[in-house]
């Protein structure tokens, strides 16, 4: 068997190398992500539950179920997947984030498997996982379709592949770019690349050319004067969620 090929860009991966230490500061250089999280993970607990008809009032309602976070960093959302019971998997090519994830776990009280690995990696050594949450990964990546085709391998048939990423319009350019890292400094200048966002019409065809089935899309929503985030079934012009389905086999 050839070896996968790499979707890894290094320049990108260097960029989140560079910053793993601050992963679990709120205030620092990830503070938009500990302000988006509490939303992120409503959507994708429900998602979760509605596909596998868990009752998210029950305890541990991820009991049974293998979650791969791919791009985990320092484990925002693989502990929220922990605690509700899943068997957790995070993956992240930038290595300096594995450390620092593995300690907060520990001092968290939870066990979550993380890996110095790519998606490609993975799916090369034959993994399977119930769900596969790609957030704010594929426009950072080299190669998108590639990279999705990997989520797709490491799938189970029926399972649920959640991805999150950035649309590309002057608005996102302004919000993303200008706004999040020039103006309020929330990311390091260069963080993200605009030419690199992906239209959700873009996604949807990325997804199903890679073998998967879209079943929804959501927006993810800053209100400057609450200062938090929401979810919006219209508004999908700068963050926004998809969920797919890999088919069940014929």
């Amino acid at each position: 068997m050839q070896p996968a090929r790499s979707t890894i860009d290094p320049a990108e991966v260097a960029k989140f190398q560079a910053m793993a230490a601050e992963w679990w500061d709120p205030n620092g250089k990830f503070k938009p992500l500990h302000m988006l999280n509490p939303c992120r993970l409503d959507y994708i607990t429900a998602q979760i539950a509605a596909e596998f008809d868990r009752d998210l009032g029950s305890p541990a309602p991820f009991t049974g179920l293998r979650i791969l976070d791919i791009g985990c960093g320092g484990g925002l959302l693989a502990e929220p997947m922990a605690r509700l019971g899943a068997d957790v998997v995070g993956a992240d090519a930038a290595e300096g984030n594995i450390p620092v994830a593995t300690v907060h776990a520990e001092q968290s009280g939870l066990t979550i498997d993380y890996r110095h690995t790519t998606a490609e990696d993975l799916a090369a050594s034959g993994e399977q996982f119930d769900v596969v949450l790609n957030m704010e990964v594929v426009e950072h990546v080299a190669s998108p379709i590639d990279y999705l085709t990997a989520c797709r391998q490491l799938l189970k048939p029926g399972g649920l592949h959640i991805c999150s990423t950035l649309n590309r319009n002057a608005k996102s350019y302004a919000v993303a770019i200008i706004g999040a890292e020039h103006i309020m400094r929330w990311l390091p200048k260069g963080t993200h690349e605009w030419s690199k966002f992906i239209t959700p019409d873009e996604l949807y065809q990325l997804l199903r050319d890679a073998g998967l089935d879209p079943v929804d899309r959501k927006g993810f929503v800053f209100n400057p004067i609450l200062w938090s985030w929401s979810l919006s079934d219209r508004d999908l012009s700068v963050n926004y969620v998809t969920a797919s389905v890999k088919p069940e086999a014929p």
